[in-house]
């Protein structure tokens, strides 16, 4: 049985939903994700589970193919694609951490727009100042060092600065995954987590 999201599962997990006709009349068709419990994805008609499997995850449904997957910090794909190529998104369903960013979209969109900028400016940031750091540290370990070589970071930076960064990189990272928004260049410090 498909429970409702609680507000201390917004961050991890997520259900997107789809309403299609059915013979029946209409089905409401729900993929549920958890990214801190399995890579999985699970499939619900009605609110009963009818299948799982591991992402990245097909659905084929009456209509079409559910295809989903995730990354580090959220749902990168949750799209009905019809038999004719067409595809749609599935909604956010009440209680994830998409619908609640969804509703701010609508309620206050300047307010949105502000929050979509920082996002984008502590990316840009980070990958100035932050990526070149971390990657000094993960060169310095020895078995890296041996195999890729060492690199040095030409920005130093202390370490609660550095901390920050991270912390304040995972939030911006997290609120581009929930609104789903993406770009090679600003989203680059990311893509680690996608390997």
């Amino acid at each position: 049985m498909l429970r409702p999201v609680r507000l201390h599962q917004a961050l991890n997990r997520t259900v997107h939903t789809i309403t299609l006709p059915d013979p029946d009349g209409r089905a409401v068709w729900a993929v549920e994700t958890d990214i801190m419990e399995d890579h999985r994805a699970r499939l619900y008609r009605d609110g009963q589970r009818t299948s799982m499997a591991k992402m990245p995850a097909g659905f084929t449904i009456p209509g079409g193919k559910i295809e989903v997957d995730a990354g580090l910090y959220g749902v990168t794909r949750v799209h009905l694609v019809t038999p004719d190529g067409q595809e749609r998104r599935l909604a956010p369903a009440p209680g994830t951490l998409e619908y609640r960013r969804a509703v701010l979209t609508r309620d206050h969109p300047r307010l949105s727009r502000g929050i979509a900028v920082i996002a984008v400016v502590i990316l840009l940031v980070n990958l100035v100042l932050a990526a070149p750091a971390w990657l000094e540290m993960v060169t310095s370990i020895p078995e890296v060092a041996e195999r890729f070589g060492t690199f040095t970071s030409p920005v130093l930076l202390p370490g609660w600065l550095l901390a920050t960064l991270t912390v304040a990189g995972v939030v911006a990272a997290t609120e581009r995954a929930v609104t789903w928004r993406h770009n090679r260049i600003v989203d680059a410090e990311t893509i680690w987590t996608s390997l």
